[in-house]
């Protein structure tokens, strides 16, 4: 167990933390909530959250302090803005392991479902960006395994401790992202003791978490209450009913069945393997208290995400601890049964599958196909690297097959996504960041922004402008989008919102002796051309026009 759980922590180390600080920053998330704490940090401002110095009322506050706090100690970085996201994913899988390991009558199931979680291919792209959602997951999970320890508690102390710990992580979720944080336990947990039959027992002692639960939020929602009278109107109205239940909101409606492929995407490597895992969770008992929770934790809130009008892929994240438990009990009992055909076949066919998915990389590399070539020419490096990742996860899955101990199989099947996963912040192709990093034009241009230069950009590109040039006063070009509240609420701000019109007086007015930057997407700034004056400096790069006027 030592040595198992030794190797999972460096390969944590090496997937998830040391390649943070490689990749450009990417818009509109990771400028965002970026930029929302350096400008927390600025102004010495923790209440009320701010983007491009106008109010800003789409999340509550703590995931701002958690990057905040990791801004303060590793300085304004791509390290330190994505820090909180990977160590969410890291203690969020150390929790699986201290639950299934106390519950599952299994010590190995516990760093195994540690391992799936980990390798889950949502879990992992969601854990080394900046957002919010890989910190959501965290708390509750957290909340969860907490309810879960109080329900089984026979000393009444640890009972009320469970208790309150479960509250209280329910608060932080909230505090990230908002009322969804007490719907998921809800919905989990309602089922679940109806059919434990001990809803009654959990009505007498509900009043543990509720005071957990407000001692922890109630400060920072009278705070915000005080000083915006506003907030809760706007974040309950248009961020969670007409979000998750409108569907003219225009808040990414899609389909009931919209997270099922994300689901089965998500999982890979072991979505091949399910079969396998299920053939195993034939043997679970019903009356398994354990099983029972881990169905409700897995069922409901898949069920509730897939009902709601808003869909996005990483909504379903918190589903995936569940789902990762359950797959280590069920490859667990299927192993001690002596079985292993059906993991095998899948095991070989999903490294058949990767080697050719290397294959294919390596003749597109330099050929002349009809369509665009995922790597461009000066790019075989990183073509050639990712052929290799490839064929090496192919291989390991292969070795999986041929070896005879469970404990083996499943390390090498495991493990084999480890070397493509750790060299994708190097290896990803030029094309993915297209029209989402400006960062190398900002950069290069940043002598010619003076602390009084006036920044014009849009609501896509803002926080960019914000976070590389250090300032909280961009105007906004035609389009307002998620700051709109933030312009038309604030009455201490002149407006920021100019139309093309405005933008072209701006320029002309000769009692201005700043220079006028504007910066947008080459598409936008394509439709504008003829309608805006003739800039005196421009620049072209990756998606973007930086014009100085």
């Amino acid at each position: 167990m030592k040595k198992s759980a030794l190797i999972l922590l460096l390969l944590f180390c090496a997937v998830y933390l040391l390649p943070l600080g490689i990749r450009p920053m990417t818009i509109p998330d990771e400028s965002r909530y970026g930029e929302i704490p350096r400008e927390m940090l600025a102004s010495g401002d923790w209440v009320v959250p701010k983007l491009n110095g106008l109010k800003y009322f789409e999340k509550p506050v703590l995931g701002y302090w958690v990057n905040a706090l990791s801004i303060s100690l590793f300085g304004e970085t791509r390290f330190a803005i994505r820090l909180p996201s990977a160590l969410a994913a890291g203690i969020t899988a150390l929790m699986l392991f201290f639950l299934c390991r106390r519950f599952s009558k299994g010590s190995f199931s516990g760093i195994l479902a540690a391992g799936i979680y980990l390798t889950c291919l949502e879990v992992f792209a969601l854990g080394i960006i900046n957002i919010l959602d890989s910190l959501l997951t965290l708390f509750l999970t957290g909340s969860l395994v907490f309810f879960f320890h109080g329900h089984h508690a026979k000393e009444r102390k640890k009972r009320v401790l469970f208790l309150a710990l479960f509250g209280g992580f329910c608060a932080l979720a909230f505090l990230v992202k908002g009322f969804l944080a007490f719907a998921v336990p809800v919905i989990t947990i309602f089922p679940f003791l109806v059919w434990e039959r001990r809803f009654k027992e959990f009505i007498r002692d509900m009043w543990i978490p509720l005071l957990a639960a407000i001692v922890v939020a109630l400060p920072w929602c009278i705070l915000i209450h005080l000083r915006e009278g506003d907030f809760w109107r706007y974040f309950f109205i248009v961020e969670h009913i007409k979000r998750f239940f409108s569907p003219i909101a225009g808040q990414h409606p899609e389909p009931f069945w919209y997270f099922l492929p994300i689901l089965a995407g998500g999982a890979l490597p072991w979505f091949f393997v399910f079969p396998a895992a299920a053939s195993g969770m034939k043997a679970f008992s019903l009356k398994d208290s354990f099983v029972r929770f881990l169905i409700c934790w897995f069922l409901f809130p898949f069920i509730f995400f897939s009902a709601c009008s808003g869909k996005l892929i990483p909504y379903i994240l918190p589903c995936f601890s569940p789902l990762a438990v359950l797959c280590s009990m069920g490859l667990t009992r299927y192993f001690e049964s002596g079985r292993r055909k059906t993991f095998d076949f899948s095991a070989f066919f999903f490294g058949a599958l990767t080697a050719l998915a290397g294959l294919f990389l390596a003749a597109s590399l330099g050929a002349d196909f009809p369509w665009r070539p995922i790597y461009g020419l000066q790019e075989n490096a990183k073509g050639v690297a990712a052929v290799i990742g490839f064929f090496i996860w192919s291989a390991l899955s292969f070795w999986a097959v041929k070896a005879s101990k469970p404990a083996k199989k499943l390390w090498l099947y495991g493990s084999a996504c480890v070397v493509l996963l750790a060299g994708a912040p190097c290896i990803l192709p030029d094309r993915i960041f297209d029209g989402k990093a400006p960062g190398p034009l900002l950069t290069r241009n940043a002598a010619k922004v003076a602390p009084r230069t006036l920044l014009v950009s849009d609501a896509y590109l803002v926080h960019a402008l914000c976070w590389f040039y250090k300032r909280n006063n961009v105007y906004l070009l035609e389009k307002s989008g998620e700051l709109g509240y933030g312009v038309r609420h604030d009455p201490n701000q002149p407006s920021r919102f100019l139309t093309l019109k405005d933008f072209g007086a701006m320029v002309k007015d000769h009692s201005l002796k700043e220079r006028v930057i504007l910066v947008v997407e080459e598409d936008r700034y394509s439709r504008y051309e003829k309608l805006l004056p003739h800039p005196r400096f421009l620049d072209r790069a990756d998606g973007f026009v930086f014009a100085e006027y």
